[in-house]
């Protein structure tokens, strides 16, 4: 106990993250084993575990078998490479540069897989060495262990910057300070091993991805948000006889068109992560403005007057007046603002033809411009009360027909691109015919 009271007290807390994700998990209905960090939260616990044992036994050398120190000291270094290696790897997946299935398929997996090799091949030789305050061990594998610690490390902060844009940016502070300090540590290791902090090291970086990103009550209060303002779009929607079909057809199109376009590099300076997440979000409140509009003008079943037609344009400036009026004094404005800019210029088309104020081009805001081909997509591709649904294929012509004209043609591009993804999308939502 006397060696290893820091180890016990980290291995108690990471279990007590550990306990309370489980419960929280189950809780919320999230499936275990669906995140990088299940797996990351399990190693960090035997790590940890080793780290106490190998504390133990490098202070008591005189009673603790060669072999057996050995050992322990070889699954600890081999433990503390993975769990920093698998820091990295959530980086990359979290940031968007490696979807979550290819986790097991890391670019840089070779390097760890050379590191493991030269811990085991020069295990043999590592040496026991008395400190001021504790024993410690060094040589080739502790080494290399240390090395690849700091090389991954630093590649993590690297991936970080160079998507600091794509990280929300309320947790990009919270982040960037427990990767800093956990290089802080290891660097502190590196230089005076007799401390032995890496359990330190290792219960900071749990407690940072636990706490920015993977506690499911938080994430569940943001669905909640999500979900209250889908529902509430969707009463509005139920006015002209809909039933949320189209509300989420269309926020499922600008979620695929908006990430696509990022991951293709356009408007990369614009399209962060928390430009797409307020997107998402607006997205479903771009005909806010109907709650307005007399049932009769939007249910009737022929054509519309010009003076009908010129009551339905005012659902846009209705909208934007709307949307400041009950999402203005909430405290975030840049949703506020995406929410009114979709709302009010999603009719707005890259000619100038479109109201309500007739601007053109990049004039318009981007997220109008995404928001235009989503909703008319599918408003011709599915049935209405004045005309029947037009085939999907007559549907991605109206876009391809519309490219330069009413709609951005760099983004309807990217939109026909995508057609069986738009097509699962379509098929996938109920539709009503």
């Amino acid at each position: 106990m006397e060696y290893c009271r820091l180890q016990i007290g980290c291995f108690l807390i990471v279990l007590y993250i550990g306990i309370i994700y489980f419960f929280e998990c189950k809780k919320y209905h999230k499936k275990l084993s669906s995140s990088i960090f299940d797996e990351i939260l399990v190693l960090s616990m035997i790590c940890i575990f080793l780290d106490g044992i190998t504390a133990v036994t490098v202070n008591n050398i005189d009673t603790v078998n060669w072999a057996w120190n050995k050992l322990f000291h070889l699954l600890f270094l081999i433990g503390i490479d993975t769990v920093v290696y698998m820091m990295f790897g959530y980086m990359l997946i979290t940031t968007g540069v490696l979807p979550a299935k290819g986790r097991k398929h890391l670019l840089l997996h070779v390097p760890y897989a050379i590191n493991v090799l030269v811990v085991v091949i020069n295990i043999g030789d590592l040496e026991f060495r008395n400190g001021a305050y504790s024993n410690y061990s060094m040589g080739m594998s502790a080494y290399t262990c240390f090395a690849m610690v700091g090389i991954y490390i630093l590649l993590t902060l690297i991936t970080f910057f160079r998507r600091w844009n794509y990280i929300e940016s309320n947790k990009r502070i919270n982040i960037l300070t427990y990767l800093l300090v956990i290089g802080g540590i290891t660097i502190t290791q590196a230089v005076f091993p007799e401390i032995l902090l890496s359990s330190v090291a290792i219960t900071l970086m749990v407690i940072g991805i636990y706490l920015n990103q993977e506690d499911p009550a938080l994430n569940e209060i943001s669905r909640y948000h999500s979900e209250m303002t889908m529902g509430f779009a969707t009463l509005v929607e139920n006015k002209d006889g809909s039933t949320g079909g189209h509300i989420k057809r269309t926020t499922a199109y600008v979620k695929l068109l908006s990430e696509e376009l990022r991951a293709r590099g356009y408007y990369k300076e614009i399209l962060t992560k928390d430009y797409i997440r307020n997107l998402c979000q607006a997205a479903p409140m771009h005909d806010i403005g109907k709650i307005a509009v007399p049932d009769v003008i939007l249910q009737k079943p022929g054509k519309l007057t010009e003076e009908e037609f010129e009551t339905i344009k005012k659902h846009t400036t209705d909208g934007g007046r709307i949307i400041e009026e009950t999402f203005g004094h909430l405290g975030n404005e840049a949703y506020t603002k995406m929410a009114y800019q979709v709302a009010m210029y999603h009719h707005e088309k890259w000619n100038g033809n479109g109201y309500p104020e007739g601007i053109k081009r990049r004039e318009i805001p981007l997220c109008a411009r995404i928001m235009a081909i989503a909703d008319v997509f599918d408003a011709v591709s599915e049935k209405r009360c004045y005309r029947d649904a037009m085939p999907l294929e007559k549907s991605f012509a109206i876009i391809s027909e519309g490219s330069g004209q009413d709609f951005d043609p760099l983004i309807a591009e990217v939109f026909l691109e995508m057609k069986d993804k738009v097509e699962q999308i379509h098929n996938g939502i109920c539709t009503k015919r």
